[in-house]
């Protein structure tokens, strides 16, 4: 199979199963599309990495990979429909009767973000939250790229992100748009703040029930 030697991990895969799929791991019954393995190594590279296990149904049954074709798809997924390129380590394991199960290992991005491209050469982020890899908030996005740009983040904290700060943790958990609402501020000033407060760690962004919110990162 390629140049992956399938060694015997029977126990070792049955206990990865037995986790589910969660924020870092996800089954595939086969690969039959690079682009959307693609956005499964977007959202997981994005996040803080996980991995495909391949050959495995949703419901936690060992079919077994069908044959190198899916070592193929997975690295053109990589390579050819994730901007930048993404490395995936890739181990296959011998399980019930024979059967393999490939393990692709995707570790969190050096530099974020990691876009899938989509038709058109359409660039989109994914983020991984519990066991869906969802389109990220185009405010992360932003986060994301003003890391990478250090000079951004060097300045001292203005009188609107101390006010915002001061504002989530008092009230929690909300919206940017609820925000913009109770301190009566345009909604360029209030993404300028969370963007660059998202950039340097102090405040983070959360999806629940199909939104995202916004939280001071020390919340639990």
């Amino acid at each position: 199979m390629k140049d992956i030697k399938a060694i015997r991990g029977n126990f070792y895969i049955h206990r990865l199963i037995e986790e589910g799929e969660h924020e870092h791991q996800d089954f595939k019954y086969m690969i039959s599309d690079a682009r959307k393995i693609a956005r499964s190594i977007s959202a997981f590279a994005n996040n803080d990495g996980g991995r495909l296990l391949i050959g495995v149904k949703d419901n936690g049954h060992i079919v077994g990979i069908r044959n190198e074709e899916d070592i193929y798809m997975i690295e053109h997924a990589a390579e050819a429909y994730c901007y930048p390129p993404q490395t995936v380590d890739m181990s296959a394991y011998v399980c019930d009767g024979g059967l393999v199960v490939l393990r692709a290992a995707i570790p969190k991005a050096t530099a974020r973000p990691v876009f899938c491209l989509e038709e058109n050469n359409r660039k989109v982020a994914y983020f991984r939250v519990n066991d869906e890899n969802i389109v990220a908030h185009r405010l992360m996005v932003k986060a994301w790229q003003m890391a990478e740009c250090s000079q951004n983040l060097s300045q001292p904290l203005t009188d609107a992100e101390f006010a915002l700060l001061r504002h989530l943790a008092e009230a929690g958990t909300m919206t940017t748009e609820e925000y913009m609402l109770a301190a009566h501020l345009s909604k360029i000033s209030v993404e300028t703040s969370v963007v660059r407060l998202l950039a340097l760690g102090m405040i983070e962004m959360i999806h629940e029930q199909s939104r995202f919110y916004i939280r001071c990162s020390d919340c639990e």
